[in-house]
Formats: structure tokens, sequence, C-alpha cells
């Protein structure tokens, strides 16, 4: 018999095989024809769904995973145009992908899910909330973002100054500078601790899996959003939380005060605290999620 045969054969065999159960479910589901959304779908319980923030992936939570897929149902998945996702010229927007996680949750089955969103991760859960109610969450936990990220007001915590938002725009129409922005927002921005090389490739290669056009619309909808008025909704109707990094604290503290009064903000770290201090930041997520239980 030839090696072709005994590979046949040996194909033939497996497939009359049960496949073995894995703990960490990952697929892909088609929001609409020819887009396919990759998702990870761990753990049973309580479901907590996490967004990652512009041009990033499900491997951003590695530490959130592990830790409440114990006792909860954690679901994850990269957005259109995001790592394993598909790349699409329509759609890179947070209008979309908020509809997009409503599709995937209703495929998936999951009820009132604990919604977390980190940095533009957070306008598609305010996005969700916006086009689904209060009563199709069981709480809210924004990581890092204000809920107008651009207003041109001096005094407001924003994602920056208009000055340096178009800079970051025009610096990621190529490769080769979507490289450079994510780079320095990583080591200046994102990250308090040791910035080692293999840190800024594990950055650098999930942020660059998205097309410089992609990353660019990305950016551009992302500061031009405002969800105000449904963050002001979930404050008033939700357990709700903020979690700000330590650098812009003197101006987030105050703007989330006037603005909502009663949700929770937590002071700690970079852009990333919730990677570079999972102990705290998961402390955080516990609370909230007992809120909400």
């Amino acid at each position: 018999m030839t090696k072709h045969h005994n590979f046949a054969a040996l194909f033939a065999a497996a497939m009359t095989i049960s496949p073995i159960p894995v703990q960490a479910a990952g697929g892909y589901f088609e929001v609409e024809p020819g887009v396919d959304i990759y998702y990870e779908d761990h753990g049973a319980g309580k479901p907590l769904v996490l967004v990652p923030g512009w041009t990033f992936t499900t491997e951003v939570f590695e530490n959130q995973i592990p830790a409440f897929s114990q006792k909860h149902r954690v679901i994850t998945f990269d957005p259109r145009s995001h790592g394993r996702s598909t790349d699409t010229l329509e759609g890179n927007n947070y209008v979309t992908q908020g509809a997009d996680l409503v599709r995937l949750l209703e495929h998936l089955e999951v009820k009132n899910p604990v919604l977390v969103g980190w940095s533009f991760g957070c306008l598609t859960t305010w996005e969700f909330i916006r086009t689904q109610s209060t009563s199709a969450a069981a709480a809210h936990m924004c990581i890092d973002l204000p809920p107008t990220p651009m207003t041109g007001q001096a005094e407001d915590w924003v994602e920056g100054s208009i000055p340096d938002i178009s800079s970051l725009y025009h610096g990621v129409q190529s490769a080769s500078g979507h490289r450079d922005v994510v780079n320095w927002y990583a080591d200046e921005i994102m990250i308090e601790q040791d910035y080692t090389p293999e840190l800024s490739k594990w950055i650098i290669d999930q942020s660059t899996s998205s097309p410089p056009w992609a990353a660019a619309a990305y950016w551009a909808a992302g500061n031009f959003s405002d969800y105000m008025d449904t963050a002001k909704q979930i404050d008033r109707e939700l357990p709700s939380a903020f979690v700000v990094a330590s650098h812009w604290a003197d101006k987030a503290k105050p703007y989330l005060a006037k603005h909502t009064p009663n949700s929770a903000v937590h002071v700690f770290g970079g852009h990333m605290m919730f990677w570079e201090y999972p102990d705290r930041f998961n402390e955080v997520l516990a609370g909230l999620i007992a809120q909400a239980e």
C-alpha cells in the first residue's frame, strides 16, 4: 500500500472518532456574508464579555480568561479587521462593531452579560447597550476611555488633543507608520514597567494584524464617537465602573464624578493596567461581577 493510501485510510478512520473536547473553545461566526468573526468561549456560569481595544485581539485578556472562566462563562472576540477575523473594506467603525457583538451574543445565546470594554472596546459595549438597552446587560466596566474621546475642551478628560489625534491618524496610514505609532504608544502610555523587546513584539504583532487602512478608519471613528448619553444611562441603571490609568487621573476623576457620579472609579497603572497588574484588576472586576449577581 502506498503512503498516499495509508494516509487516506488513517484520515477516514480518524473521522469516525469523536473529537476530544477542549477546555478553551474557539470558533468563527459569520456576522454577515463574507465576514467571519473569531471568538473564544470559555467556562460556564454568569457570562462575562471582554472586548479588546483598537486593533487588538483576544490575546490581551490572557490574564483574565483563566482567572474568570473557573466560575464564569467568558467570551471574547477579535472584531472585524482585527486578529483572526476577516479584514473588510466596510464596517470598520464602532457602530458596526457593536452590531457584530449583538449578533455574536445572539448566536451564542448569551443573556445579560457583564460587559467589559478596554479603550475603544468601550465604544463597542456602549453601542451594544445603546441599541439593546440596559436591560440587556448585568453590569458595565470601561477600561480607560472617556465616553466622548475628543471634545476640544481643555478641562475635559479626552483621548488626546486634536493635534495629537490628528498626528496619530496620519501616522497609521502606512504599515511602517502603524508599527512606529503602536510601539511609541505602548511604551509611553500603555506599559508602566519594563517595556522589553519581547513585549514590544507581542503588542506590535497584535495591532498590525489590522491593515493600516482599517486601523486608520477605526482611529477616526473612535475619536469622533460620543456615548455620553449612554454612559449616563448606564450610570443610573446598572452597576458601573471605570478603571483609569494613573497618568490622566487628575482630569478623569473630576470628569467622571461630574458625568457618571454613581460609577466606581479605580485608578492605577497605565493604559494596559489589566494586563500589567492582573491581580489588582481582577479583584476590581470580581467586585463588579458580585454586584451584578
